[in-house]
């Protein structure tokens, strides 16, 4: 019989797996963390192209599991770019000595658990493997990049780059022709710094994107200090709020409301910026008239904003605004004004290949320097299903995900034993603020393993019935909502042949963490312990 190595194998030290290992020590486990990286940080280690920022205020968007960490910490932008982002992280590795739990730059290969043991042997790249107990995947919703199917995109002689895996040293573009393919978020936080630097900046767009400017500057020393007043109860507050963010939420349905009295409102959030442009009315992913006003309102900003007409026109999208997560920028509509920035339409004419100087597109050739591809991400099961993970009786999550990801509350998923899931997919994950969802999501994980150990179990598992009634509810929950039928991530649909399955729960933050109390309360009802 097979002798395990830990208690606890986690996969990933980012925020999720670093809090994972805390938790685990508080409680007396042995935990291992397997790190692909060089260092902590995760997503905030990875992506470090132009710009890089997180796009809830940085106040909100850090820890509170440790208040003495809240208080200490300071923050010196309302949105904080990368590097701030990764100091933190860093600066939380050290001071609760996480390092010495982490093996970092090994990537786990496969993860299979072993019936007769009972236990998870997790392989890694240098070949070893190590067993334990339980197996918990902090693995990150956005972490696994997509690679763009575009022929002969490893052709080119010049320099590529990935926004989700960009070169820990600094690329400097000065005087460079630059190609950006893609104009999502990454691209909107890296184009307007790209463009201070290069000749030219050209971006190829397929589709364009609502976005929200962010207004960022300094923090407020009187906010600040406010906010650290407070923390208790502003956290508290923002746990009983749909995506776990702080803001003055409207209670009245916009199809109820003069027009006037909406272009004023919308007017306010616009002037105030961030992700909770649409909070002001309670039916605006709802309600198509409320949504298109909404819509129409960023469409008017973005042609007051962009002085050639027809680049304008271009800019503008025509879907419904939210059903993709909305974007943050720091000045992007207005690069367009500027002599050496350039947008391509890719829908009407897509590229036909890349060559080796440059892109092919309409059968004409544009020589470039540089191509940079900020083409998003394989998204919530993107690095799952990068893993060979095998449950009971060797059954492959590939296989058990062939229609789409299944599990109970997002954490858990029959057939797999003694292994969760940290904001997996049917987690509210990137519709809330992931520091609070990370937080709660480990607790909960981490209270199960407890539970299981205080009752003299080996083995905890969600029932069949659970995890068909937890896609069920998941998939009632998000269609009503109009992100339900969009064209996006959140579907898996920027991904050729990845199952069309909506994967954040869409019910908010408050009624996931009701529905996670109540399974305890239950006594883990949905769970079978053996």
């Amino acid at each position: 019989m097979s002798k395990k190595d830990f208690d606890v194998i986690v996969v990933g030290a980012g925020f999720a797996g670093m809090y994972t290992l805390y938790r685990l020590r508080k409680m007396g486990l042995t935990a291992k963390a397997f790190e692909t990286g060089s260092d902590v940080g995760g997503t905030w280690y990875w992506n470090r192209y132009p710009g890089a920022r997180v796009d809830v205020e940085s106040m909100q968007y850090s820890y509170q599991f440790d208040n003495a960490l809240q208080q200490e910490w300071e923050w010196s932008q309302r949105y904080s770019p990368q590097p701030e982002i990764l100091r933190y992280a860093r600066h939380v590795a050290e001071r609760y000595d996480l390092r010495r739990d982490i093996q970092f730059n090994t990537r786990v290969t496969s993860a299979h658990f072993e019936d007769a043991a009972g236990i998870w042997a997790v392989t890694t790249d240098d070949g070893k493997t190590t067993r334990a107990d339980f197996f918990v995947t902090a693995v990150g919703c956005l972490s696994s990049f997509n690679k763009p199917d575009i022929p002969g995109l490893d052709d080119f002689k010049g320099n590529t780059y990935f926004t989700g895996s960009w070169p820990h040293e600094p690329v400097d573009f000065t005087g460079q022709e630059v190609a950006v393919i893609g104009t999502g978020s990454t691209a909107m936080q890296s184009s307007p710094e790209i463009a201070k630097q290069a000749k030219n900046v050209t971006l190829f767009q397929r589709t364009p994107n609502y976005s929200i400017p962010s207004h960022n500057g300094p923090q407020d020393p009187e906010y600040v200090a406010y906010v650290k007043a407070n923390y208790p109860r502003l956290r508290a507050e923002a746990k009983q709020v749909y995506g776990g963010v702080l803001d003055d939420f409207g209670e009245r349905e916009g199809k109820s409301t003069p027009p006037e009295v909406m272009e004023k409102e919308l007017q306010r959030r616009w002037e105030r910026g961030g992700l909770t442009f649409l909070g002001g009315y309670t039916d605006s992913m709802y309600d198509k008239a409320t949504n298109e006003f909404a819509a129409e309102f960023v469409r008017k900003k973005i042609r007051s904003i962009v002085k050639d007409p027809e680049t304008a026109e271009l800019l503008c999208p025509t879907n419904e605004i939210g059903v993709k997560r909305i974007c943050v920028d720091t000045g992007y509509f207005q690069i367009f004004n500027r002599d050496n920035v350039h947008l391509k339409d890719i829908r009407n004419t897509p590229i036909d290949r890349i060559v080796q100087n440059g892109i092919q597109r309409g059968g004409v050739v544009q020589e470039f320097d540089s191509i940079v591809y900020a083409t998003g991400f394989d998204a919530f099961t993107g690095s799952y299903l990068r893993m060979d993970i095998r449950g009971r009786d060797g059954v492959a999550l590939k296989d058990h995900w062939e229609a789409g990801p299944r599990n109970y509350i997002g954490m858990a998923i029959t057939g797999f034993p003694n292994m969760f899931t940290v904001t997996g997919p049917l987690s509210p994950s990137v519709f809330t603020n992931m520091l609070p969802s990370i937080e709660m999501s480990v607790e909960w994980i981490t209270d199960a393993i407890g539970h299981v150990r205080d009752r003299d179990c080996e083995l905890i598992e969600a029932t069949p019935e659970a995890e068909d009634e937890w896609v069920r509810h998941c998939d009632e929950v998000a269609r009503p909502s109009l992100r339900y039928h969009a064209d996006c991530w959140y579907l898996g649909s920027n991904i050729p042949g990845k199952p069309r399955v909506f994967m954040p729960y869409n019910a908010g933050l408050p009624a996931y963490a009701r529905k996670c109390d109540e399974v305890v309360a239950n006594d883990y009802k949905g769970f079978a312990m053996s």
